[in-house]
C-alpha cells in the first residue's frame, strides 16, 4: 500500500468518525441512559443531551483514522497471492484487527463519555480526573473486552459486505449507493449484539445494575439500532467520498 493511500485512509477515516459520532451523539446518549443502573429519568432522561461530547470529539479522528489504517493495510497485505473467494475472509480480517486497534483509542473515550453522560452535572475533565484517581488507567480500559466482542461480530458482516457491493458496482456514486444500501439492510443485525452493549455500559458506568433481568440486556435496542443505521449512511459514505477526494 502507498504512502498517498496510507494517508487518505487515516484522513477520511478521522473526517468520517467525527462526523458521524458529532451528529449522532444525542441518540447515543439517550440509549446509554436506557441502559443506565440509575434508570433513565435519574440518569438525566432528556437533559444535557450533549454532555460528554468532549471526550467525543477528542476521541472520535483517532478513534476511526486508527481503524481505516488498519484496515486498508491489512486488507492490502492480504490481498497479495490470495484467491478470489478468500476475499471475504481477507476483509474479515482486516476488519477484525482494525477493531482490536481502535478500542484502544474508542473505549477510554467511552468510558468518560458514557460516565458523562449519565452524570450530566459534572464535566468530562472532572470524570477524567475522578476515574484516573480512584481506579488508575486501567479503569479507562473498563469494558474492552465486551467493546471488542460487540464491535467483531457486526464488522465480519459489515465490511465484506460493502467490499463485495462496490466491488459489483459499475461508477464510483454506485459504489457508494449501493455499498450504503447493503450496509442499512446489515443494520438489523446490531439488535442481536445489544446485549453485549448493554453489558460494556454498566461495565462503564460507577455502579452495577444489582439485578440483570433478559430485558434490561435490551435497554435502549431503538436509539441504538436508529443510530447504527443512520451512521452506517454517514460513516461509510463520508469515508469514501473524503478517500477518493484525497488520491
Amino acid at each position: 500500500m502507498e504512502a498517498r493511500e496510507s494517508w487518505a485512509a487515516l484522513a477520511a477515516g478521522g473526517v468520517a468518525g467525527v462526523c458521524v459520532d458529532l451528529i449522532l451523539f444525542p441518540l447515543d446518549t439517550v440509549k446509554t441512559r436506557l441502559q443506565s443502573p440509575q434508570g433513565f429519568r435519574k440518569a438525566g432522561g432528556f437533559r444535557g443531551i450533549y454532555a460528554g461530547v468532549p471526550s467525543t470529539a477528542i476521541g472520535s479522528f483517532p478513534n476511526a483514522a486508527a481503524f481505516f489504517i488498519t484496515y486498508e493495510n491489512v486488507k492490502s497485505m492480504l490481498y497479495h497471492g490470495s484467491t478470489p473467494y478468500l476475499t471475504p475472509a481477507a476483509h474479515m480480517v482486516a476488519a477484525s484487527l482494525g477493531e482490536v486497534v481502535a478500542c484502544l483509542i474508542r473505549v477510554p473515550s467511552e468510558v468518560v463519555k458514557q460516565r458523562a453522560q449519565v452524570s450530566p452535572s459534572s464535566s468530562t475533565l472532572q470524570i477524567l480526573s475522578r476515574t484516573l484517581y480512584h481506579e488508575g488507567i486501567q479503569g479507562l480500559y473498563r469494558g474492552y473486552k465486551s467493546t471488542v466482542l460487540r464491535e467483531i461480530p457486526f464488522s465480519l458482516v459489515q465490511f465484506p459486505l460493502w467490499e463485495s457491493l462496490k466491488a459489483g458496482s459499475s461508477n464510483a456514486s454506485g459504489n457508494v449507493l449501493a455499498a450504503l444500501g447493503g450496509i442499512w439492510r446489515t443494520q438489523g443485525l446490531s439488535g442481536k449484539f445489544l446485549n453485549t452493549d448493554s453489558r460494556k455500559t454498566s461495565s462503564c458506568a460507577p455502579r452495577q445494575r444489582s439485578e440483570l433481568g433478559c430485558l434490561s440486556l435490551f435497554a435502549g435496542v431503538v436509539p441504538r439500532m436508529a443510530a447504527i443505521s443512520l451512521g452506517g449512511f454517514i460513516f461509510l459514505g463520508t469515508y469514501e467520498k473524503t478517500r477518493q477526494l484525497l488520491l
